[in-house]
């Protein structure tokens, strides 16, 4: 029985051994949990950790890092407007993506394009314009490429979309720190926190962390409401818009 155990014992810890011979990321945040509340106006997330290596000793040459932190994906239908005879904007097409990050962030201790090639850089998704966004289908490539940018700059300008090519800083090439900003209309969901070890444009080592972002108090109340009783909720934001209409025309004509 023992002359057995020997080999399978060897075999199951075959991939540790093999292992053991890579460095490991032991990666950490400053916030397992983040609470959206009304007084909520964006947070700073740290991202740090440090790099375990064999024999407990770092390579002569320079490695780099790069953080991600992405949100949950979802559906995202893009429209474009144009402007009709010179005064208004109206819907002029749409493109529909079957699914998108709700935030990405990436940081990373030098430009993307100086640590991978592009090939490596997609199969990752390091840098939002290797980001995979699974186009609905249907569309001509000229417009899916054309609402692909569209959708990247928009989200860029809203803060949910960022990239930092000097945002990571590592010491002694041991440890490591990221800040990434949240802005205040983040979406709620489950993040995840990805940290990439990069060697000679090769990625030797990852590691993950989850990140939970959820509202809390008034806005939670508000939330579930809105999921919960769709017509009544849709109902009163009618009455309240009018309500406030209403007021504010008594109040100017009371003044004038």
């Amino acid at each position: 029985m023992s002359a057995r155990v020997g080999p399978i014992l060897l075999l199951l810890l075959a991939p540790l051994l093999v292992a053991g011979d890579k460095p490991v990321l032991v990666p950490d945040v400053s916030a397992r949990q983040v609470q959206i509340r009304y007084s909520f106006n964006g947070a700073q997330l740290l991202l740090f950790g440090a790099v375990v290596y064999p024999g407990g000793r770092p390579p002569d040459r320079q490695v780099d890092i790069a953080v991600v932190l992405r949100g949950p994906y979802q559906p995202v239908l893009v429209r474009e407007k144009q402007k009709l005879g010179g005064l208004i904007w109206v819907n002029a097409d749409s493109n529909r993506f079957r699914s998108a990050p709700s935030f990405y962030a990436v940081a990373s201790s030098r430009p993307i394009s100086d640590l991978l090639d592009e090939r490596t850089a997609a199969i990752y998704e390091l840098g939002i314009h290797n980001l995979q966004l699974s186009p609905g289908g249907g569309a001509l490539p000229e417009k899916e490429r054309r609402f692909e940018a569209g959708l990247l700059d928009l989200r860029s300008r809203r803060g949910l979309y960022a990239e930092d090519p000097h945002g990571v800083e590592i010491n002694d090439g041991v440890l490591y720190r990221a800040v990434i900003t949240i802005p205040s209309q983040v979406p709620v969901g489950t993040y995840t926190a990805e940290t990439f070890l990069i060697d000679r444009h090769k990625v030797i080592a990852a590691a993950t962390r989850n990140i939970q972002i959820d509202k809390s108090g008034f806005e939670l109340t508000i939330a579930l409401a809105a999921k919960r009783h769709r017509f009544l909720y849709g109902l009163t934001c009618v009455l309240l818009s009018l309500g406030l209409g209403w007021a504010a025309a008594a109040a100017f004509r009371r003044r004038f």
